[in-house]
C-alpha cells in the first residue's frame, strides 16, 4: 500500500497500523527528513512526491491512502493495480484528488468514501487509543508552539515544515 504524507499525524499513525497488519509499505513524503521519519516508522520503502517523476520507482500497489490530493494524488492513483482501492482523508495540497467515479470505475479501481458518523469517530478512536496504550501505535508529536506563536504554528503546517502533529501548549 502507498501511505501519502507518511511523515503527518494521521499517515504516520498508517504505516504504524498497516505494518502491524502485515502490509508491506510504501511512504510518500515530501524531503529526506520526512522520508527518514517514515523509514523509522516501518515503512518498507520511501519516495519524495516533491522529486518530478516520483511515481517512477514504484510497483503497482493495491491501496493508496490519500492525504495529499491534487497532482499527488493524481499520480498515486495511476500506481493502483487493477482491484485496487483509493482512500482520499485529507488534501494537504488544498484540493482533492479530483479522480472521478467514471475514471476508477475504467481502471477497475474502487475509490473508498467512508461514512463518517460520530458512532465510527468513538470506535476509531477508542481503537487507536487501545493500540497507543498497548505500546503498538506511537503518535509522533513533530512540534510545540506555546499558545501565543499559534499563528507561528499555522504557518509551519501550512508550509509542510512539520512532522507529525504539531500542538499548542496552554499552560
Amino acid at each position: 500500500m502507498l501511505v501519502e504524507a507518511a511523515a503527518g499525524g494521521v499517515g504516520s499513525l498508517l504505516v504504524q497500523l498497516a505494518k502491524a497488519a502485515g502490509a508491506t509499505v510504501v511512504a510518500a513524503a515530501g524531503g529526506p527528513r520526512k522520508l527518514e521519519v517514515a523509514r523509522e516508522l516501518g515503512a518498507d520503502e520511501t519516495v519524495d512526491y516533491l522529486e518530478p517523476d516520483w511515481t517512477g520507482g514504484v510497483d503497482g500497489v493495491d491501496v493508496v491512502f490519500d492525504g495529499v490530493g491534487g497532482a499527488v494524488g493524481r499520480a498515486a492513483f495511476r500506481l493502483l493495480r487493477p482491484g485496487g482501492r483509493m482512500v482520499s482523508y485529507g488534501l494537504a495540497s488544498g484540493e482533492w484528488a479530483g479522480v472521478s467515479e467514471e475514471e476508477a470505475a475504467e481502471r477497475g479501481v474502487t475509490l473508498v468514501k467512508p461514512e463518517v458518523t460520530p458512532e465510527l469517530l468513538r470506535e476509531s478512536t477508542e481503537s487507536a487509543l487501545a493500540e497507543a496504550a498497548a505500546g503498538r501505535l506511537r503518535p509522533l508529536i513533530g512540534q510545540r508552539f506555546p499558545l501565543e506563536r499559534a499563528a507561528d504554528a499555522h504557518a509551519a503546517i501550512e508550509a509542510r515544515a512539520t512532522v507529525g502533529k504539531t500542538l499548542l501548549e496552554v499552560r
